[in-house]
């Protein structure tokens, strides 16, 4: 897989890059990851890539001009005539959320273009022709897109086959199916009398699993439940969490 990052700050990203699951991805070769500074496509001697608002208005306002010229030199193709496992992305607060649903449909694309925001926005007709779609991390601030951006290509690179040692490590945890994961502990079993439930010590592979799996609903019932209207759940799921209180369908 690859992903481009289009950014006026290419220096933000190398130190990332070379750490972590996304080093491991692109030295394992499922994943090649390119800066591409959108400086290099401005055509004024100050290498401009923002201009005042149309209409008046503090703040300034990133062109459309090299954003369009970045995306073709990648090769994308056009909005609306673009080749299948490709996908252009601009990050926005109007975006769709980036959950871990979104992570696994973009592990699933050949090419991922994560185009970079700064300042008070980007030229309206970027994300009206140039992209498939905007994004967002949230219900809050960011100077720009690239820390969004270095948050959407660690959750992607470690969904890639043979990143992680073993994807039952990625398909438990949070979110990924659809709950909140349960409580994990270490060496030693006791510290400053503060315990490990004795079920985990107990080497009944089935009872541990059962617990482990009653943890992660009793805390998805405590601080998500919106997660429970949609998780993925069994029968004895659900009697176990109407012990707890739980009504399908109640307004948390």
């Amino acid at each position: 897989m690859r992903i481009s990052l289009v950014t006026i700050f290419p220096d933000f990203f190398p130190p990332a890059l070379a750490e972590g699951m996304i080093r491991l991805a692109q030295e394992k070769g499922r994943l090649a990851v390119d800066v591409v500074p959108l400086r290099d496509f401005t055509d004024d001697s100050h290498r401009s890539t923002d201009d005042y608002p149309f209409g008046g208005g503090v703040g300034m306002i990133m062109k459309i001009e090299p954003i369009a010229r970045a995306l073709q030199s990648l090769g994308v193709g056009e909005e609306g005539a673009r080749p299948a496992g490709i996908r252009t992305v601009l990050f926005s607060p109007q975006g769709r959320r980036f959950t871990q649903d979104v992570a696994l449909e973009y592990a699933a694309l050949e090419h991922l273009v994560l185009v970079c925001g700064r300042y008070k926005g980007v030229d309206e007709r970027v994300a009206e022709h140039l992209v498939d779609e905007e994004l967002s991390l949230g219900d809050f601030v960011l100077s720009g897109g690239e820390p969004a951006a270095l948050c959407v290509v660690d959750a992607v690179a470690r969904l890639l086959p043979g990143v992680v040692g073993t994807f039952d490590s990625v398909e438990g945890d949070s979110f990924h199916s659809g709950l909140l994961d349960a409580p994990y502990y270490t060496r030693p079993a006791e510290y400053r009398g503060w315990g490990v439930p004795e079920v985990l010590l107990s080497g009944h592979h089935a009872q541990i699993a059962r617990a482990r799996r009653e943890e992660s609903l009793r805390r998805t019932f405590e601080r998500r439940p919106d997660l429970l209207e949609t998780a993925d759940l069994t029968d004895e799921d659900r009697r176990f969490l109407r012990g707890l209180g739980w009504r399908a369908g109640a307004k948390a």
